[in-house]
């Protein structure tokens, strides 16, 4: 893993990994990657990473890019299963998954309800609130009715540092961290470009950790966590995909008892909102509180070089290409009278 060092091994999971299905079980396999959101790139990234691990475990699998070929050849050519590594709209956020529960064809990650709720932050925050579960206060400013003392407004209410963001993005497009008033007009302008609904949300200073999670319902199951140290803090796009700067720690050295701690109230936000298969949640914990705060829920999240659940399976005993298998395998539909027959 990437500038990270490992002292001690994490104890695997129980019950995380499963027994392999043999080769050909699954039949013709698309990977669906590319497509047309602002996460193309590295979409790409991880289409390309997952295809070759279930190739190299005998999978027949296909590369499959949504914005060069119709969803209605997947039927047309055969394919039994898909996994979605496609990232963003247009792929994370139920479209695609519709469109697959119309063609009968089982895919990987969350279904069409949660994966629509998860997409929409502000949806999300308020999923988590009205159970009670810990997420940093917002202001939501709506594109067309943004004024110019509503803009200033938010400072305000909410403290600086102040978090701008477009929201239903991700990959931290759009994103900005403002530091003064004078600031929060051309950020709020750089989400806008994005997206109808801007996202402004209160800074928590801290540890910045992320945990995936793996399975459905009673059987999900938290990996280990992952703290990021970013350069100067800042865990952009850049420092996410194409640079050696970021640190990851796994084990994540934080205080005893605090990692299981996230682990538990990271599968409830996931259970919360319907999820299934997999799903990586970010969150911040407060320096002084030590409280942990939730940001947002990926139901198809990256698998790239520099991805975070293949760096926390691994440390806990599961292989890339034994988790693109596994999660290949929990492939289903919202309506699995639906699915085609084999």
């Amino acid at each position: 893993m990437t500038n990270a060092t490992t002292p001690v091994r994490p104890e695997p999971v129980e019950g995380l990994r499963q027994a392999q299905p043999e080769r050909g079980a699954f039949g013709k396999v698309a990977v669906l990657m590319g497509g047309h959101s602002a996460e193309r790139e590295v979409s790409l990234m991880s289409g390309s990473g997952v295809l070759k691990a279930l190739q190299s475990r005998g999978v027949d699998a296909h590369a499959f890019d949504p914005a060069e070929r119709d969803l209605s050849e997947l039927k047309k050519k055969g394919f039994r299963r898909c996994f979605i590594a496609l990232h963003g709209r247009f792929g994370e956020d139920g479209t695609v998954q519709g469109a697959l529960e119309l063609l009968g064809i089982p895919y990987t990650g969350s279904g069409v309800m949660a994966s629509a709720l998860a997409i929409d932050k502000v949806m999300t925050k308020r999923v988590w609130l009205s159970e009670g579960l810990p997420t940093p206060r917002y202001v939501l400013l709506r594109k067309g009715a943004i004024t110019r003392e509503q803009v200033r407004a938010v400072p305000d209410e909410l403290g600086l540092p102040v978090i701008v963001k477009p929201a239903r993005e991700g990959s931290s497009i759009g994103l900005s961290k403002v530091q003064g008033y004078s600031q929060m007009g051309d950020a709020v302008q750089q989400a806008a470009a994005l997206d109808a609904d801007v996202l402004c949300e209160q800074f928590i200073s801290g540890d910045e950790v992320t945990c995936p999670v793996l399975g459905t319902g009673d059987g999900a199951r938290a990996l280990p966590v992952i703290r990021i140290v970013a350069p100067d803090g800042n865990y952009d796009y850049q420092n996410k995909y194409f640079t050696d700067d970021t640190k990851y720690l796994v084990p994540c050295g934080l205080p005893a008892g605090e990692e299981e701690a996230i682990q538990e109230i990271v599968v409830k936000a996931y259970r919360l909102l319907g999820c299934r298969g997999w799903g990586r949640v970010d969150v911040m914990i407060d320096s002084a509180t030590r409280k942990p705060y939730l940001l947002e829920l990926n139901t198809s999240p990256g698998m790239t070089g520099h991805s975070l659940v293949p760096m926390s399976a691994r440390a806990a005993g599961l292989s890339y290409e034994e988790l693109c298998v596994q999660l290949l395998a929990s492939a289903s539909l919202d309506n699995e009278k639906g699915a085609a027959k084999k």
